[in-house]
């Protein structure tokens, strides 16, 4: 079960939301699965083999889903964090076709971090992942993570690069954007779309696209820092 994410303008989101639009059917529910494919060179074997041991720094652990088990630690490398969890569909900013009210009954149409032209984020073309709000479980910001990030996401043999987009619940993990799905050949509807398990987030600390909304830059930079990491012994 998805949960709503939380952004810096929530307190205002239900005023701000707008009036549904109308949507062909096919849209409202989409069903189509994309075939995958990896950005850069880096492999998903690579990256997951510095993965092989979970040195938590999370204060507790998280639930992927509301009400289900809290199972999900924070891991931390020198240069890294991770965690392992589902994949839920965040259809939340600006509204399009596959992504607004009448699709996603949980649509708000704010995202905690905004584009360079103070829109909110498109979640249906840019790639983003959702983190946890700062808990006693765990402060993003004290571990370099924050708005604009850079993240490698991996599901089976694929890897997406994304950016930090969105901010949701204190104690729930495992959500990306609409296009993350994408990239990573998941079904991307809102509505029981995206992975179940075995999704694993990989963030680089203290890295930063600008602007946010820039995805080949941030594919760029991820290949670079992806590549450092899978070099460092």
């Amino acid at each position: 079960m998805r949960v709503p994410a939380l952004t810096l303008a929530a307190a205002g989101a239900t005023l701000l939301a707008p009036a549904a639009l109308p949507v062909p059917a096919a849209a409202a529910h989409p069903r189509d699965r994309p075939a995958a494919r990896s950005e850069g060179g880096v492999a998903a074997a690579d990256l997951l083999a510095r993965l092989s041991d979970c040195q938590e720094i999370s204060h507790g652990r998280y639930s992927t889903d509301e009400g289900s088990p809290a199972n999900v630690p924070v891991c931390g490398t020198q240069d890294a964090v991770f965690w392992k969890a589902d994949l839920d569909i965040d259809c939340d900013g600006q509204p399009g076709a596959r992504c607004n009210p009448s699709t996603d009954p949980q649509f708000a149409p704010t995202t905690a971090y905004q584009q360079s032209d103070g829109r909110y984020l498109n979640a249906e073309t840019l790639p983003y992942i959702v983190v946890p709000a700062p808990s006693p479980i765990w402060n993003p910001e004290a571990d370099g993570v924050r708005g604009g990030s850079v993240a490698a996401v991996v599901y089976r043999d694929q890897v997406q690069y994304a950016v930090v987009g969105d901010t949701g619940p204190g104690d729930v993990i495992g959500e990306a954007s609409y296009a993350t799905a994408q990239g990573l050949g998941l079904r991307p509807d809102p509505n029981g779309g995206g992975a179940p398990s075995d999704v694993t987030y990989i963030v680089f600390k203290n890295s930063r696209v600008d602007p946010i909304e820039d995805h080949p830059a941030a594919v760029a930079e991820g290949e670079r820092l992806a590549r450092a990491f899978v070099a460092r012994q």
